[in-house]
């Protein structure tokens, strides 16, 4: 007897991040999610630009007072673009001689993996306690080099200036157009219309850039109060949340700021989200998008099928007109005798015959219990 299905059975997850796309998919599909493909933005390699690795080799005609390393794939990143560039030893010569400043672990993780000490780490993960940390101590006269991700617009940089420090920003990658505009069109209509669950942001250049695409698709109001509604948003941390609830939709935020937590807690919000419910003379039946189980016992339905029972069910045990089942099926038949064998081929399915009854001269409806 096959049970009940995977836990994420019957949702739809749509992914707008190609960064650690097949990672988290895969996690995803796992549990039983179909994942929906719609990257918002494109990424420019480290290796490639230019404008990172001229303000490296001044960095290092200029050594810094102090670095700022805001993510771990971000620091190694760089300095995997100064190795191509051939000033890989130059550019940790000059580390070794600052003050290393980490915003949380994985950046902390990869100043350690280079054979460098971080000096200070943010807990929380985020720039606010970086800049908390320099309101504190004071900047003016420093020399700061700040390793930004991606759009680089955490505010650490406009603090630093206004303290009176000199600042160096270094983007290790550029945020770039979407690699298949079509795909990233398809995405918002998925949203604005309520056919997916949920939506997963893993930054905050991803969530403002899909956003600002719904607007371009004349679909912002919709996509805001989908997810607002039925659609769950979710981002990897408090960063990627904020162009969310700039708009005022509140997204899940995992406690720990890490794509598995990020799985783990997507995967409880969702599992039973959406699920219908009936009590039935057969036992407990569940359906979802594309499943259902009678009594932990998942029913091999044919899609025709799923969508009759999906109408028995919605009814609550109420009658469903033979009218309404025809227009279920494909096709454009009037043919009563249609409709009785569409529910015919479902009580084989069901395997309890007593399940779906017949109303004479009015339809059928499911043996509901009190």
């Amino acid at each position: 007897m096959e049970h009940e299905p995977p836990a994420l059975s019957g949702c739809r997850v749509l992914l707008t991040a190609k960064r650690r796309a097949t990672e988290l998919g895969t996690a995803l599909e796992r549990r039983g999610a179909q994942v929906i493909h719609a990257p918002v933005l494109s990424i420019v390699p480290h290796v490639d630009d230019e404008e990172l690795l001229a303000r490296t080799r001044r960095l290092i005609a200029d050594p810094p007072d102090v670095v700022v390393a805001t993510t771990g794939v971000g620091f190694r990143g760089w300095l995997e673009a100064a190795d191509a560039a051939g000033v890989h030893a130059d550019l940790l010569a000059v580390l070794r001689g600052a003050r290393l400043i980490a915003r949380g672990p994985k950046a902390q993780g990869a100043i350690h993996g280079a054979g460098l000490t971080a000096d200070w780490v943010a807990q929380s993960e985020t720039a606010a306690e970086i800049k908390e940390l320099f309101e504190a101590e004071g900047a003016a006269g420093l020399h700061v080099g700040v390793q930004h991700h991606g759009s680089g617009a955490d505010g650490i940089d406009e603090l630093l200036t206004e303290l009176g420090a000199r600042v160096t920003p270094l983007v290790v990658y550029r945020w770039g157009p979407p690699p298949d505009v079509e795909a990233v069109r398809r995405g918002v209509r998925l949203v604005a219309d309520a056919e997916v669950d949920a939506v997963v942001f893993t930054s905050a250049p991803g969530a403002a850039e899909f956003l600002a695409a719904a607007e371009r698709e004349g679909r912002q109001d919709a996509v805001v109060m989908a997810l607002a509604g039925p659609v769950l948003a979710a981002t990897v941390g408090p960063v990627t949340a904020a162009p969310l609830q700039e708009r005022g939709i509140a997204p899940l935020i995992p406690d720990r700021f890490r794509m598995g937590a990020l799985v783990r807690e997507l995967t409880s919000a969702l599992t039973g989200r959406g699920v219908m419910e009936l009590a039935t003379v057969g036992g407990l039946l569940r359906l979802k998008r594309g499943w259902a189980s009678l009594d932990g016992r998942v029913l091999p339905l044919s899609p025709v099928q799923w969508g009759v029972l999906h109408a028995l069910v919605a009814a609550g045990g109420g009658v469903v007109s033979r009218g309404d089942i025809l227009a279920l099926l494909p096709g454009s038949s009037a043919d009563p005798h249609a409709a009785e064998v569409a529910v015919a081929r479902l009580r084989s399915s069901l395997g309890n015959r007593e399940l779906v009854t017949t109303v004479p001269r009015r339809g059928y409806r499911l043996a509901v219990t009190s």
